[in-house]
């Protein structure tokens, strides 16, 4: 699945965000749903977890129609073995 990187200033109604960042010596994720900017972000569940674990989750909750957006933090490179990550 192609994903798209994460911009800011982006805010697509209903489009899932996995963003990704270190813990410890480890790379973990979690999921948020973009709203409307009256309101705060759907996050999914609180926890942390692995990144293809937050790839799963993000996909379920698009239903395959909703964009899923790639944040990363500082000191994350994207895996390709993750999928494909557009611009």
């Amino acid at each position: 699945m192609p994903y798209k990187a994460y911009q800011p200033e982006v805010r697509t109604p209903d489009a899932i965000i996995v963003k990704l960042y270190t813990s410890g010596d480890e790379i973990r994720g979690y999921v948020r749903k973009i709203v409307d900017p009256a309101k705060n972000d759907t996050i999914f569940p609180g926890e942390e977890m692995e990144p293809e674990a937050a790839f799963k989750l993000a996909a379920s909750h698009s239903e395959g129609e909703a964009t899923i957006f790639i944040e990363l933090t500082e000191g994350v490179q994207w895996d390709p073995d993750w999928g494909d990550l557009l611009p």
